[in-house]
């Protein structure tokens, strides 16, 4: 096996309110430094996700590429997350957002298209591809940049002049300014084409290299496909050599293709799915279906008579209609109601389980929900902030009950915060969006929330 020995990488995956561009990263950074496919040096590879992909630590990453590779470097940056254009009365100005961006500060929380294109610029390599996995623009709430028209913008205009300049310069986009991008587990419709290119599929010569415009092509190909052409990637190539990018077989010529754990990826069916929570509340319920509305780590398999069966054994213990565990449940903040029901209000972990009968469980975890609204609160002024996310709490509370959430309650909670917090109010709507937890709101949440829309 040979090592891809100029290849140096900085992947991003920002995380919050896209949790799953943070697997995406990671895979890209397990195909990249695998010993038998890609083969490029660990300690030439940075990984940033989540909290470690602020705007410091993106140029920081950014400024070490320039200060470690050479012309003869091969330099792939990677970025999933959002990509904006913001136009104002001034102009247009486009950004990408790292972790923890706020909206009313772009300029010292986001990094604009000028200041990436200026830290690429100083990057001796000749041989740099960009690839942008910027994905729908759920998240970003545009009442916190009054006077400001907010839209995605895969390409920044100000990097793409500047990757233009060079013959061994590309970028990638996954998909037109006007698409949005298609998410997947555990990754997404673009990132996991990319995979695949990386790891052999596409190679236009046996010689265990993938090129640049293998990626291009292959990409370009396989994203519309599997998004029913609704996801179609951009590129800039104008001028570029076909440049090696990877091995794809760490030196030999028999293309490897995707490991195990990646020939089995689920594409959304449309972009925002995997998001959305699943609720049966007010349909029939037939046979050996169970009404879950949050989430279930491990199977669950429903029936009218109570047993639990452990998959690392054959033994099945028939607790006739009650409630038998021998191994770890993780219940935060419920308990066990009855013999035929669980009643958990916080989540239900089992893993290695399968289990048959009765299982109500409420709206499990709520982070991704949240979030956009608990970034409000924190970008919002020092002397509500408090209240605030005191009243944040009571909400996620009140709505990790599930069907048994108390609407006026919840009416009230919103009313307060839509008070406190008036940048809060567009997060507050899509919190209970049909996408998230609308099924929820009652008549007086409603009410309250459309009262806010008018404000």
């Amino acid at each position: 096996m040979s090592t891809f020995t100029d290849g140096h990488a900085l992947l991003v995956g920002v995380g919050a309110d896209l949790a799953n561009t943070i697997d995406d990263a990671k895979e890209m950074n397990a195909i990249l430094t695998d010993e038998e496919r890609c083969a490029y040096p660990k300690e030439h590879v940075q990984l940033l996700t989540g909290e470690k992909a602020t705007r410091n630590d993106i140029l920081a990453g950014l400024d070490k590429l320039a200060q470690t590779t050479n012309e003869e470097s091969t330099v792939i940056v990677y970025f999933s997350g959002h990509g904006y254009q913001v136009k104002t009365i001034a102009g247009r100005s486009h950004f990408l957002m790292p972790y923890g961006y706020a909206v009313d500060d772009l300029s010292e929380t986001a990094i604009s298209g000028q200041e990436f294109a200026q830290k690429l610029q100083v990057i001796p390599a000749q041989k740099l591809l960009l690839l942008l996995d910027c994905c729908h623009a759920g998240g970003l709430d545009p009442s916190k940049a009054p006077g400001a028209t907010l839209a995605k913008a895969p390409l920044p205009p100000e990097a793409t002049a500047v990757l233009a300049a060079g013959k061994g310069q590309v970028i990638i986009a996954s998909s037109r300014a006007d698409e949005l991008s298609y998410a997947g587990k555990p990754c997404s419709a673009f990132t996991l084409a990319l995979l695949e290119a990386l790891c052999g599929d596409g190679a236009s010569q046996q010689d265990g290299k993938v090129r640049v415009a293998d990626l291009a092509i292959y990409t370009g190909g396989k994203v519309p496909q599997r998004t029913g052409d609704k996801q179609h990637p951009l590129l800039n190539y104008e001028q570029a050599d076909n440049f090696v990018v990877a091995f794809h077989s760490a030196g030999g010529v028999q293309a490897k293709g995707l490991p195990t754990r990646l020939q089995n990826v689920e594409i959304e069916p449309e972009p925002g799915a995997f998001q959305a929570a699943i609720d049966q509340r007010g349909q029939t319920v037939h046979g050996n279906q169970q009404n879950i509305t949050g989430s279930v780590n491990g199977p669950v398999i429903g029936g009218n008579v109570g047993r639990i069966r452990d998959t690392h054994t054959t033994r099945t213990v028939n607790t006739g209609g009650g409630t038998y565990v021998e191994r770890d449940v993780n219940i935060s903040g419920g308990d066990f109601v009855g013999r035929d029901k669980v009643n958990v209000s916080g989540g239900f972990y089992q893993p290695g389980w399968i289990v048959t009968g009765g299982v109500t469980q409420s709206m499990g975890d709520l982070t991704q929900y949240f979030a956009p609204l608990e970034a409000a609160v924190r970008a919002a002024s020092p002397e509500n902030r408090q209240q605030a996310q005191a009243k944040v709490e009571e909400l996620k509370a009140e709505t990790a009950k599930g069907e048994r959430a108390d609407d006026e309650k919840m009416a009230g909670l919103v009313d307060e915060l839509g008070g406190l917090i008036p940048s809060a109010v567009e997060a507050l709507i899509g919190l209970f969006a049909p996408s998230a937890l609308g099924k929820l709101a009652g008549g007086a949440t409603k009410y309250v929330l459309r009262r806010l829309r008018r404000r």
